[in-house]
């Protein structure tokens, strides 16, 4: 591969626009969680969901979006290659598909009472990003000089997004099924209830999580054999039982069982979201623990 020139002062930008939409985030979530108090207590608007102090949140939501989406594509510019070769990079590469998908599909779906859910997720990721994976640009590894790295990571990162909005709306159904808050009298949990009812109908939420899931696991599956395709170009093997290839395969095996648990074995209601929100954490721990913890061949986190 010929040398590659990097912007060092453009990446130094690039790391500012993120920190300004991690402000604009910031704000948009007190604004929703703002409005989610509001509900609980009574004062709110009344019955319409959408209302003012809603649709502010979600302005200043893809406003924030709007700068993040830069500081990605700057870093991307930066370095002269697409921005997601180490944790970092993947981190606000990821985050900000994980934004774009939920704000593509709030309007056609009623998805809109999850927005603080997927809004705080995001903080979360870039401040573990900007704190914690930060490094600085710099050229890719000899394995990684390779267009499957654009084929492979950024259908994982679209996978990762549907799974994802997939386990906020497991969360969702959850505590609309939950009877302990149904049955309580605490005030804080009789607050809960009203925000509660604006959540979608169970039947709605669960048909949500299966399909978000299903798209997910069609775009893992794909992932893994892309996966497999570029390790036989990189290392002459298509499977060789390193770290990640276990735990991506994991990860499949899981979401797989949820379907096959659901159609076969009855499994839905409460039961499939539990299952749901496991194969979810199995992709944290696949993105955390295993690049951080673990030795092998997909050792990329850069830190």
């Amino acid at each position: 591969m010929t040398d590659v020139k990097l912007d060092l002062d453009l990446a130094q930008q690039s790391l500012v626009f993120v920190f300004a939409s991690m402000v604009v985030y910031t704000v948009s979530f007190l604004i929703f969680a703002w409005h989610l108090t509001n509900i609980a207590s009574n004062k709110g608007s009344g019955k319409v969901i959408s209302n003012k102090l809603e649709n502010i949140g979600f302005a200043l939501f893809g406003f924030g979006a709007l700068i993040h989406g830069a500081g990605v594509v700057m870093r991307g510019i930066a370095a002269s290659r697409v921005p997601w070769a180490n944790m970092y990079e993947f981190s606000i590469s990821g985050s900000f598909v994980l934004v774009f998908i939920y704000l593509a599909f709030y309007r056609l779906r009623d998805i809109r009472i999850i927005a603080a859910f997927v809004n705080g997720f995001v903080l979360l990721i870039l401040g573990a990003a900007t704190t914690y994976f930060y490094v600085q640009v710099k050229t890719l590894m000899p394995a990684l000089q390779s267009y499957w790295l654009v084929i492979h990571v950024s259908v994982a990162v679209l996978a990762t997004a549907f799974f994802n909005i997939a386990a906020a709306l497991s969360v969702a159904y959850l505590l609309r099924t939950s009877t302990r808050i149904a049955s309580s009298t605490k005030k804080f949990v009789v607050g809960a209830r009203r925000v509660l009812e604006f959540f979608p109908a169970e039947k709605t939420l669960e048909r949500l999580q299966v399909r978000f899931n299903a798209i997910g696991l069609i775009l893992w599956t794909f992932t893994l054999a892309a996966g497999a395709i570029w390790a036989e170009r990189a290392w002459h093997r298509y499977w060789g039982w390193d770290t990640k290839e276990v735990w991506t395969f994991i990860i499949w095996v899981l979401y797989a069982g949820y379907f096959h648990a659901t159609a076969t074995r009855g499994w839905t209601g409460r039961r499939a979201a539990w299952l749901s929100l496991v194969g979810f954490a199995s992709v944290l721990f696949n993105f955390t623990i295993v690049n951080l913890f673990f030795k092998g061949l997909h050792v990329y986190s850069g830190l």
